[in-house]
C-alpha cells in the first residue's frame, strides 16, 4: 500500500502513512468500497455498529475489510445522547476488537451539528473506561480545548456538515485551532466535497481528513478514491515545504537587473 506522504505519522498507538482516512457506508456495492478503499491508499476505515455486524462471518462487506487489513474505527453515528453513544461504543469495542471510537452526538437533525454538551460528558465517562476517544465536534475552541483537557488525543473538527461537500466553510476557525493546539492530533471531518477541500486542509497544517461520500458517491468511485489520494499527499507536501505568505501587491517573480543580456552582448 502506497504512502500519502513521505514520511509516517503516529495516529494515537498505530504508525500510519497514508493521511486520507475514508468511510465505509454508501458505496453502490461492497466490491468498489473494497477497491475504493485500495485505490486511496488509506489505513483507516470507519465502520458503523448499526450498518455491520463483524460476528455474521457470511457477510460480504465484512469479509472484504478483514482482507484489506485496515486500522477500523468504529463510529457511534445515529446517536442523540451521551448514554446511547457510551452504550454504543461499549458494543462496537466487544463486537470490533479495537478500543480506538469515533464519538458522534448529534444535537440537531437537520445540519447533524453535534452536541457539545452531551459530547463532553460522554468523552469524559469514554476515556475513563479505556478508550480512544476521536469526538467528532465543531471547530469550536473552547470545545476543543475541554475535550484535549479531558484527555483526547485526537480531535476531529468538522469543515461543513456531513455530506453537505461544501468543504471548509470556516477556514478562520480551522486555522485558529490548528494555531492554538499546535501538539494535537487534528483530522478534518465532514463535508469534505471535493479533492480541493482535502489539499487546503492539509495545507493549513491538519494531520489528516476524513471523508466518505464525496468518495462513495461519486460517478467513478474508484478514480475519486484516488483523486483524494493524490490531493492529500500534494497539500501535506506543500505544507512541510512551505507555503509563501500572500501579498496585497504584486512581486514579480524575474525582477529587473540593469542592461537586458542581449544588449549585453553587442
Amino acid at each position: 500500500m502506497q504512502n500519502n506522504s513521505s514520511t509516517t505519522w503516529q495516529l494515537a498507538d498505530a504508525t500510519l502513512g497514508s493521511r486520507l482516512l475514508l468511510g465505509s457506508a454508501l458505496y453502490p456495492s461492497p466490491d468498489i468500497m473494497s477497491q475504493a478503499l485500495q485505490a486511496s491508499g488509506t489505513e483507516v476505515v470507519t465502520v458503523s455498529l448499526r450498518r455491520q455486524n463483524p460476528q455474521n462471518g457470511n457477510n460480504r462487506f465484512w469479509q472484504l475489510l478483514k482482507e484489506l487489513n485496515l486500522n477500523l474505527l468504529p463510529n457511534t453515528a445515529g446517536c442523540h445522547s451521551a448514554k446511547e453513544a457510551i452504550t454504543t461504543a461499549l458494543m462496537a469495542r466487544e463486537l470490533f476488537a479495537t478500543h480506538w471510537i469515533k464519538l458522534e452526538v448529534i444535537g440537531d437533525d437537520y445540519s447533524l451539528q453535534p452536541d457539545p454538551f452531551a459530547l463532553l460528558e460522554a468523552t469524559q465517562e469514554l476515556i475513563k473506561q479505556g478508550f480512544e476517544v476521536f469526538p467528532y465536534c465543531t471547530d469550536d475552541l473552547v470545545l476543543c480545548d475541554k475535550l484535549l483537557t479531558a484527555g483526547c488525543r485526537i480531535l476531529m473538527p468538522w469543515g461543513a456538515p456531513i455530506g453537505s461537500g461544501k468543504g471548509l466553510i470556516n477556514p478562520y476557525a480551522l486555522t485558529t485551532l490548528r494555531n492554538r493546539l499546535p501538539e494535537a492530533t487534528l483530522i478534518v471531518d465532514a463535508g469534505i466535497g471535493a479533492p480541493s477541500h482535502a489539499a487546503l486542509a492539509m495545507e493549513m497544517g491538519f494531520d489528516a481528513v476524513l471523508l466518505n461520500t464525496a468518495v462513495a458517491e461519486a460517478r467513478q468511485p474508484i478514480g475519486m478514491a484516488g483523486a483524494f489520494k493524490d490531493a492529500v499527499g500534494a497539500g501535506r507536501t506543500a505544507y512541510e515545504s512551505g507555503l509563501i505568505t500572500q501579498k496585497e501587491l504584486a512581486k514579480p517573480s524575474t525582477p529587473t537587473l540593469g542592461t537586458p543580456f542581449w544588449q549585453q552582448q553587442s
